[in-house]
């Protein structure tokens, strides 16, 4: 009950059913126990990601993490709507769709319109400026500057999951220059319900990890290339020198379908 009252989240709207989305939506509803409504433009991939939570939560039966009952009342948890209109009265909602400023734009123009006026609007994005897609929650015609303009930009707020969702244990928590001091500690709240350890990072290109990460990635790509050592070597160096779980190439090999592309592109 006390997580219900620190954040205030009784509904939750996830918009993206790739392994992201349905991630955040597996670990709201089963960890902080609060219903999600599920949207995707295709029928698709709604179908593979509620194949891919059904697979998890059975994968949990299995190992006796869960029981049967608690498996299903976490998936009972889950509803799929059809369109942006259904999300109306979510206390919150994450976008989780693929890393294109003007995408998520145009779906935080359609949370402004579409969403109640005080309903927490979080991207997961993991380079995008938080304050560039804020400043799209702004509706036509009202100024940045008024009451109403601060208003609905304050209530966007980055947070930022990592794959897989179910398994990774960190949020960061990014604040745009519009997000109220309200909106962090709701926002902080939740993940913490979802049974994650959060950092915080100003609104910089990649915030701390994938700014760290990015780099460190193209280095080890570059001493590959250039033929300094082998990739084998590479990666033993940094798992047995450096007490990293997995080398960068391994680690690029993991997200670069993910994330890497997304991340190096230039968001001007």
């Amino acid at each position: 009950m006390s997580s219900i009252i620190a954040h205030g989240i009784r509904t939750l709207g996830v918009v993206g059913a790739g392994q992201m989305g349905t991630g955040i939506a597996l670990v709201a509803v089963l960890r902080a126990k609060v219903p999600v409504l599920l949207h995707d433009r295709s029928p698709e991939q709604v179908k593979k990601g509620l194949s891919l939570v059904d697979k998890l939560l059975a994968k949990d039966v299995g190992k006796g993490r869960l029981t049967s009952d608690q498996a299903k009342e976490a998936m009972d948890r889950i509803n799929v709507v059809g369109d942006m209109k259904s999300l109306r009265d979510v206390d919150m909602v994450v976008e989780a769709v693929s890393e294109n400023l003007s995408l998520k734009q145009s779906i935080f123009a359609s949370f402004a319109k579409e969403l109640r006026p005080d309903a927490i609007l979080a991207t997961n994005t993991s380079s995008i400026s938080i304050t560039k897609i804020a400043a799209s929650a702004i509706p036509v015609g009202v100024s940045a500057t008024s009451d109403a303009g601060k208003q609905s930009a304050g209530r966007v707020v980055g947070l930022h999951f990592f794959n897989p969702v179910p398994v990774m244990k960190l949020v960061e928590l990014i604040s745009a220059l519009q997000t109220t001091t309200d909106t962090l500690d709701r926002a902080r709240a939740f993940a913490v319900a979802c049974g994650k350890e959060v950092t915080v990072s100003k609104d910089v290109p990649g915030f701390v990890s994938n700014a760290l990460l990015m780099p460190f990635i193209n280095e080890a790509i570059m001493c590959l290339e250039k033929g300094i050592a082998t990739r084998e070597n590479i990666d033993t160096t940094l798992k047995l020198g450096m007490n990293h779980p997995m080398g960068p190439l391994q680690l690029a090999d993991l997200y670069v379908n993910l994330t890497c592309d997304g991340t190096l592109s230039p968001q001007g």
